[in-house]
């Protein structure tokens, strides 16, 4: 659009910024169209929400643990002793109009958010979206998840309620832990000794300064090199490396992620209204000399609850210093592994495949049957970490043994992923060979035909060519060669070791992959339909 056809005032803005010449080329940028990509867009929406109602409630929570008596609406709770945030808590949900339906829509969109973060990174990693050049949007994405776990943590200590308190309580417990600077930390983070005076102020300026503003900023940054490298798309007709097949920015998507924002925020509204979340009137204010009973964490917090509960009370004593293994063990090591392993998967992926290439067009899980075996063994590790954390609640809801419950969580944790990862390869390798099998002679009919020779057998229809582009529009990678371990002066190469191990780790990343019909030295038919009538 030329300068002059510009409304007045967009063209004053324009005269200063240039906004229209930027405006003019990413406004048209396309951007494909799948369900699977609007679990990133409901992350995003619910961080916009948490955003505006904790604008809302930050008007009138006091971050203070000063003791008042309570004199409110709620009358079970007048004339007790708490704190101006156990106060101010009550305050909203009763004497603020508003206040419960905003709170609760605050405390599911904090659950949403994290559910369709972890969804997402999910639906990136079984598609292989983490690879060049994305593997530093991978990295902001594991750092926002865990920031947004952090923060929802936080936020669930505020209101100084009894559950709270002894969630509160328990991470003291992991920080003390920690050999020789538990005991600073503890102090620094509550202000003295537990459960001191000053968490709370310093909590209300983490949950509403420090983790929202590094998040918008990785956001922005996240959502920058997602225009810039361009968006991932599956596989399909017209659909290559250096395409992108879709709608523009302007006006259809933004249309529809607009529209997509009012149903999200309208569910969440919904949620709020009807279904209670957190509700602190219950609990009481905290009493460190009291403990809810079948006390639970959020549940994006359960599956550190449930590896504390899972290792056995172990100790060690060296030069006067006790270190409790039942609790660094579960809580100081294996999380920063685990999520270290996460995290590095793209750059552990790329050394063992040999894999320097761009890619832009996803995988589909059962063409990577070791990567889609290895996504299933980690989630399998996290639910059983997860149905460990409510150990207690069923062994009362089902009358069963919290040993016996315990015992079996422990001798999961080791053998439940290894399983997970061996079936999941299983299946996804047989789904290769049935969709080669589709593609060489077509889809079953369920006509069974006799031959002249007295033979009975089932015709095949021929498959269309879209169907069949879609079942072998991926290649079939093989290990990466180890290669000679001297050169041709009888030298030791430099590295063979390290080059010995890549290649035994490649060959089991693509042992038993089914190759597709493009494979040299694998027999192909003419021509898809001829395929398809064999």
């Amino acid at each position: 659009m030329a300068g002059q056809d510009l409304p007045t005032a967009v063209r004053w803005v324009d005269d200063r910024t240039g906004i229209a010449k930027l405006g003019k080329k990413n406004l048209r940028k396309v951007f494909p169209d799948h369900w699977s990509f609007m679990l990133g867009e409901i992350a995003l929406y619910s961080f916009v929400i948490l955003i505006l109602t904790g604008i809302f409630l930050t008007l009138w929570f006091k971050p203070s643990m000063a003791d008042v008596t309570y004199q409110g609406s709620y009358s079970l709770l007048k004339g007790l002793h708490m704190s101006e945030a156990y106060e101010s808590t009550l305050r909203i949900s009763f004497d603020i109009r508003g206040g419960l339906l905003m709170r609760q829509i605050h405390h599911w969109a904090a659950v949403l958010f994290v559910a369709s973060m972890s969804v997402h990174l999910l639906r990136v990693f079984f598609t292989g979206a983490f690879r060049k050049p994305r593997e530093l949007n991978w990295l902001i994405g594991i750092v926002m998840l865990f920031l947004g776990i952090i923060e929802g943590f936080i936020g669930y200590g505020l209101p100084d309620d009894l559950l709270s308190g002894t969630g509160l309580r328990i991470t003291e417990g992991l920080v003390l832990a920690a050999p020789v600077v538990g005991t600073y930390m503890s102090f620094f983070i509550f202000g003295g000794q537990f459960p001191g005076d000053e968490f709370v102020s310093r909590f209300f300026t983490v949950h509403v300064l420090l983790i929202p503003g590094i998040l918008l900023g990785l956001i922005t940054v996240h959502l920058v090199l997602v225009v810039y490298h361009k968006h991932t798309q599956y596989p399909g007709p017209g659909r290559t490396e250096k395409n992108v097949v879709g709608y523009p920015l302007m006006p259809v998507y933004m249309a529809k992620a607009g529209g997509f924002f009012f149903v999200v925020f309208g569910v969440l509204a919904v949620m709020g209204a009807l279904l209670q979340i957190n509700p602190v009137w219950l609990y009481g204010p905290y009493n460190p000399a009291e403990v809810t009973a079948g006390s639970q964490p959020d549940w994006y917090m359960a599956w550190l609850d449930g590896a504390v509960r899972l290792m056995p009370g172990v100790e060690s004593h060296f030069w006067g210093i006790t270190i409790s293994w039942n609790v660094v063990v579960p809580a100081l090591l294996m999380p920063p592994l685990f999520i270290g392993f996460v995290a590095l998967y793209p750059f552990i992926e790329n050394f063992v495949t040999g894999d320097r290439r761009e890619h832009h067009l996803l995988d589909r899980p059962r063409n990577q049957p070791t990567r889609t075996g290895i996504g299933v063994a980690i989630i399998t590790f996290y639910g059983v970490l997860w149905l460990n954390s409510g150990n207690d609640l069923v062994a009362t809801h089902f009358q069963l043994s919290i040993n016996t419950i315990t015992w079996v969580c422990r001798v999961l944790i080791f053998l439940g992923p290894v399983l997970a990862f061996w079936i999941t390869r299983r299946i996804a390798i047989s789904l290769q060979r049935a969709d080669l099998d589709r593609v060489l002679h077509g889809r079953e009919s369920g006509i069974i035909v006799r031959s002249p020779d007295g033979r009975y057998y089932e015709k095949h229809d021929p498959i269309t060519r879209y169907e069949a582009y879609a079942l072998t529009a991926h290649e079939s990678r093989h290990p990466v060669a180890r290669g000679d371990d001297t050169d041709a002066n009888g030298v030791d190469r430099p590295h063979r070791h390290r080059r010995r191990i890549r290649a035994a780790l490649s060959r089991f990343y693509f042992a038993g992959n089914t190759p597709t019909t493009e494979d040299p030295g694998r027999p192909e038919p003419n021509s898809l339909e001829k395929a398809g009538k064999t």
